[in-house]
């Protein structure tokens, strides 16, 4: 029995491992494949692995696996890629999977800059990204720095603009707060539907050169093919909708493009390998299959899947509904049990605050009790003092008054005495003036007599009479 070989194939968010046998061909390991992840929307999904030359193809479906040019490697690797764009994701992703690997394909395609994102459209798609991966914005979960580490950004917009990572993050969560209440798939088809109207969405390039040997580009899309500059890859230089083309076909390097419209000239370009225009031409023809499939009416699986998904969104938003009344009803009954608690503590707080006045009035009232008993008390002090002193006024009073009559005696005494003194004065003049006089009256009157002792008599006399006045 042939040895079976590892497989390994990563999709955009898992990693499956598969053995195979040597016959398998590419769809049954892409039937294996799909199956195991629930996907039915498969017209849009491929296998794609590098191959000897370091070149990404895809897998060719009708060929064994082991006989095509893989890269020789255990286990072989493959990624299970969108290979088809749609026209527009709105109408055609219709199960959340591939919704999903649609949107994890065109982001990492937008961050790797494979497809050229303005700046404010990437801050936008950024926060409808954040959405699909953190859910509605919680300013107490979600704090400053929750996106340090996250790759929101493609790097030449960070490069471009002289901002910081907060900065960056400041502007992409005003944008995240405003996505309240959407679902995260809703968030990755928002994503999806910006992201379907940049010019690089979907388009597969590969390096032409035309008849003059200048370098260009072929761009393979949905809608049809266009050739750009070698410059510019946002602008095309001519357009060929699927619609306007007659006939695709290629000899060896050589690509032919052929107008429904006979009279104009055919576009011929050339790649440089010949398994380059094998991968045109299979682009070419699987777009064009899914551009006439699309301007058909749907077919029973289709419908099918639509019904479905419409089914489970419906059964989603109305448990979503449910959820969310129940979330309303628990937030509101946390914040009653929230404004109880608040309310509660607020009483308990004025009640310790009115029982701490209350101790406090009564510890003013304790103060004030000792304050007036020391006032009564100092008041009393003051009384008795004021006794003592009104005593001791009157007792100075007293004895200034008697002091005042001890003086107006002295005085008056005093000026007795000075009277009297004067009186004597004048009475000692008077008498002297008296002695004087009768000293001449002697001399006159006694002049003849020579006695001596009668004179001697008379002096005596005159000095008694001084020695009186002078007492």
């Amino acid at each position: 029995m042939p040895k079976p070989v590892n497989v390994r194939v990563t999709t955009m968010d898992a990693e499956l491992e598969f053995a195979i046998q040597p016959s398998t061909t590419g769809k049954q390991l892409f039937d294996q494949v799909v199956k195991t992840i629930g996907l039915r929307e498969v017209w849009f999904f491929g296998l794609q692995y590098v191959d000897s030359k370091g070149l990404s193809t895809w897998l060719k479906l009708n060929k064994k696996v082991l006989v095509q040019d893989i890269r020789k490697e255990t286990p072989l690797q493959f990624k299970f890629r969108v290979k088809f764009f749609p026209e527009d994701v709105t109408e055609e992703l219709i199960q959340e999977i591939t919704q999903r690997l649609f949107f994890l394909q065109v982001k990492d395609a937008i961050l790797s800059d494979d497809a050229y994102c303005p700046p404010e459209t990437a801050v936008l798609l950024a926060s409808y990204a954040v959405q699909a991966k953190y859910g509605d914005y919680n300013k107490d979960i979600h704090k400053a720095g929750f996106l340090s580490n996250e790759r929101i950004l493609p790097q030449r917009v960070i490069d471009q603009h002289k901002m910081s990572r907060e900065q960056w993050e400041e502007r992409i969560v005003n944008w995240y707060s405003e996505h309240r209440s959407m679902l995260r798939e809703d968030a990755m088809m928002e994503y999806l539907k910006i992201a379907q109207d940049l010019e690089m969405y979907g388009v597969n390039y590969f390096s032409i050169k035309n008849k003059k040997g200048t370098d260009l580009w072929l761009g393979v899309d949905a809608l049809g093919l266009n050739v750009y500059e070698q410059e510019d890859r946002l602008t095309p230089k001519i357009g060929f909708p699927w619609s306007e083309i007659r006939n695709i076909s290629f000899n060896d390097k050589k690509f032919v493009i052929k107008p429904i419209d006979k009279r104009a000239p055919d576009f011929i370009f050339y790649a440089p390998r010949l398994r380059i225009n094998k991968r045109v031409l299979a682009l070419c023809m699987g777009n064009h299959e899914l551009y006439m499939r699309r301007r058909k009416p749907d077919t029973i699986e289709v419908q099918q899947m639509k019904a479905q998904s419409r089914e489970d969104k419906h059964s989603k938003q109305m448990e979503r509904a449910h959820l969310q009344r129940e979330k309303q009803a628990r937030e509101d009954a946390e914040r009653r049990e929230k404004d109880l608690h608040e309310t509660l503590q607020r009483f308990q707080d004025e009640a310790k605050a009115a029982q701490d006045a209350l101790q406090r009035t009564e510890e003013s009232a304790k103060q004030l009790e000792d304050q007036m008993k020391l006032a009564e008390e100092e008041a009393r002090d003051l009384e008795r003092k004021r006794e003592e002193a009104e005593a001791e006024k009157d007792r100075v009073r007293k004895e200034i008054e008697s002091q005042k009559e001890q003086s107006e005696a002295a005085i008056r005494r005093a000026k007795e005495m000075e009277d009297h003194a004067k009186q004597m004065a004048l009475d000692a003049e008077r008498k002297a003036q008296e002695a004087a006089r009768l000293e001449k009256e002697v001399v006159l009157c006694f002049s003849p007599i020579s006695s001596a002792p009668v004179i001697m008599l008379l002096l005596l006399v005159l000095a008694a009479l001084n020695k009186s006045i002078q007492c």
